[in-house]
């Protein structure tokens, strides 16, 4: 009876010391983030964070003049309209409110005047590269089109996918404070999604007519890189100048 105790007893020692030093291994320190604010000329203050090297805005850009005072176009939304395909200036637009910023379509980005924030600016398709290093995506797959990567657009996206439909793929960490949320999109033929389960950023860079853009959707995990037509309305985040 005393060597079965023992037996026991060794057993479970051995298990109570396996789990916990398995536990141990697992446990991941968390994470210290920098965080800041930032003012545009219409007075919105928006959240900051330092992820790397960068310092991103971790809201979307809502400001509806450039910097010099100069007014954007507001167009409004509706199902379709050939307003916002046949402008040639610098427009935005808004759905459910504006609650997570304001679409603006190219015209916005490339304009000499600057949309960000004093001391900000657009970030090019180079700096977005930056980040998705930064949060884990290879540098091989960081060039690649499409969707790339492995669960990176979780990392970006608000915690608890806040704001996101539920019962969809994508779960939000936001572990590096990017607070990602669904702004939506504006079609350049002027259709509008209302469905509150994408988000799409330009970036500065273009390729021929077109330019660099990023998207994240909650049916996925990943983050999807493409050049598309100028005449989408996308959300803006902006990146601090170095």
């Amino acid at each position: 009876m005393r060597a079965y105790l023992n037996s026991r007893v060794l057993i479970a020692a051995l298990v109570v010391g396996f789990c916990f030093t398995g536990c141990q291994e697992e446990e991941v320190p968390l994470r210290v983030i920098e965080t800041g604010t930032v003012t545009d000329i219409d007075g919105h203050v928006y959240k900051t964070v330092k992820i790397g090297n960068q310092w991103w805005m971790a809201e979307n850009l809502a400001v509806t003049h450039f910097n010099d005072g100069t007014d954007l176009t507001y167009i409004e939304t509706t199902s379709m309209d050939s307003t916002w395909s046949n402008t040639t200036n610098a427009a935005y637009t808004f759905i459910n409110n504006g609650q997570y910023g304001n679409l603006y379509n190219f015209a916005v980005v490339e304009s000499t005047k600057n949309i960000a924030p004093d001391g900000w600016h657009v970030p090019t398709d180079e700096e977005w590269l930056t980040l998705e290093k930064e949060i884990g995506m290879s540098a091989d797959e960081t060039q690649s089109l499409g969707w790339r990567g492995n669960k990176e657009a979780e990392k970006l996206t608000s915690l608890y996918s806040e704001g996101w439909p539920e019962g969809t793929a994508l779960f939000g960490t936001d572990e590096f404070g990017f607070n990602a949320k669904p702004g939506g999109c504006r079609v350049f033929n002027g259709q509008t999604n209302y469905q509150g389960s994408m988000s799409f950023w330009w970036t500065a860079s273009t390729n021929g007519n077109e330019a660099w853009y990023r998207y994240i959707d909650a049916n996925q995990i990943r983050i999807f890189r493409q050049h598309t037509y100028k005449g989408y309305g996308m959300s803006i985040r902006c990146v601090k100048n170095s």
